[in-house]
């Protein structure tokens, strides 16, 4: 570990100031460079802070029910949120702004920027997502005796075959942590594999399952329709959607199409791509229902979640183009399967999770998109055990928030 940071450190200080130079002539400096140096201005947080890192969107979001149960259970701990990416930064502000006492980048893993993040944020825990291992922020934390915890944590299979090759490199730095807490049994072999103590390493199970539903009388007149929710699409996606339903239409007459645009400053670009199509359409702002259009738009702000309780399956939006795809447990939750574009890599441990079995597919093309869909609706069979895998999926994965609470509840008891 001292050699790691010895040579990180001597290594960023040379390329340093090459980097400045080359992004001075650019004329512009990557996203948080002074923060991740350490020079920030924080508030006086105190001496009892929770610290919690997110490296980029997929980590932050799954970090949001946990950070409000934590403010909620400790409501004298100061709650400080990092990231490591500009749009991680981003969504961190947007969620947790009337939550987080102060939100900002994680240092560069180099002992002066280490030294000067942690002498300004004092932190009792730390608690970092996923698979983020900073050696030197690591050693650090065993020095100054502040707990440092893994949770939610996964490597992926390539990842995997990497770290086993350094397992004696692991092993000396997972002797900093306090606990790794993993999603699956699998993780946890994987982790310990690559050296993490077997004593300190159990299954936590996936923070992003622990969401609930919201029960809401939604009347909307579906009758005996089938209704397929296009949630969250972005442009391009209407396209695809409304050519798959025009497809399927033809052979099931019975089905109706909820399209819920990401942003509401596209409902027109909508609205002109169903008045083409000639299909009949109506307004959720309206009151508009099922019983008189073939399709309504969700033009109302923060209602998709409760819509989805009324669909037979949903499309995923933001996952045929370059976004990343968005939550589809919104959709599963209430054992509705889950279907996406190819681009899902905001979720892809989700998808993971979700398409090994039928709650959740991941398809590669609009006439996959078609295909599937068109399974869905006229196997019977396949689509009662599509809703039943969603159920199955969600019992086998939620508890992982209130062990982690527990967790944090044992420390402090302990500490005093």
């Amino acid at each position: 570990m001292l050699i790691y940071r010895i040579l990180s450190t001597i290594l960023f200080l040379l390329t340093l100031p090459v980097y400045a130079f080359v992004r001075a002539l650019k004329g512009k400096f990557l996203p948080g460079w002074k923060e991740k140096l350490g020079q920030f201005d924080a508030p006086n947080l105190g001496d009892k802070v929770i610290m919690f890192h997110g490296v980029s969107v997929g980590e932050v979001i799954a970090l949001e029910n946990l950070i409000k149960k934590t403010k909620e259970t400790f409501p004298d701990y100061k709650i400080v949120v990092t990231t490591g990416t500009k749009t991680g930064q981003e969504i961190a502000h947007k969620k947790f702004d009337s939550i987080a006492d102060f939100i900002t980048y994680f240092p560069f893993d180099i002992t002066i920027c280490v030294e000067l993040f942690l002498k300004k944020i004092k932190p009792t825990a730390v608690l970092i997502a996923e698979t983020e291992l900073w050696p030197t922020f690591a050693a650090y934390c065993k020095m100054k005796n502040i707990p440092l915890y893994v949770i939610n944590g996964r490597i992926s299979d390539s990842t995997f075959k990497t770290y086993k090759m350094l397992k004696g490199f692991f092993a000396e730095l997972f002797k900093n942590y306090t606990k790794i807490l993993t999603q699956s049994e699998e993780d946890r072999d994987k982790f310990i594999k690559i050296g993490a103590p077997p004593d300190k390493t159990e299954v936590m199970k996936n923070l992003k399952f622990d969401i609930k539903k919201i029960d809401a009388n939604i009347e909307i007149g579906k009758g005996q329709n089938r209704i397929i929710i296009a949630g969250s699409t972005h442009k391009g996606e209407d396209e695809i959607i409304l050519d798959t339903f025009t497809k399927l239409k033809k052979q099931f007459s019975d089905i109706k199409l909820l399209i819920a645009p990401r942003h509401l400053t596209r409902v027109n670009n909508v609205k002109t791509l169903i008045e083409k199509s000639g299909f009949k359409y109506g307004l959720r702002s309206n009151n508009d229902k099922f019983t008189d259009n073939d399709i309504i738009i969700l033009d109302t702000l923060g209602e998709l979640s409760k819509m989805y309780q009324i669909c037979d399956f949903a499309f995923i939006g933001g996952s045929f183009n370059k976004t990343g795809g968005h939550n589809p447990l919104e959709a599963t939750v209430y054992n509705k399967p889950a279907i996406s574009g190819p681009s899902i890599h905001n979720f892809r441990d989700i998808y993971w999770i979700l398409s090994r079995s039928k709650a959740g597919k991941v398809v590669k093309s609009p006439k996959e998109l078609t295909d599937y869909m068109y399974k869905l609706l006229s196997d019977k069979e396949f689509y009662k055990q599509s809703c039943s895998d969603c159920r199955t999926v969600f019992s086998s994965q939620q508890g992982a928030l209130n062990i982690v609470i527990k967790e944090l509840s044992s420390l402090f008891i302990s500490s005093k």
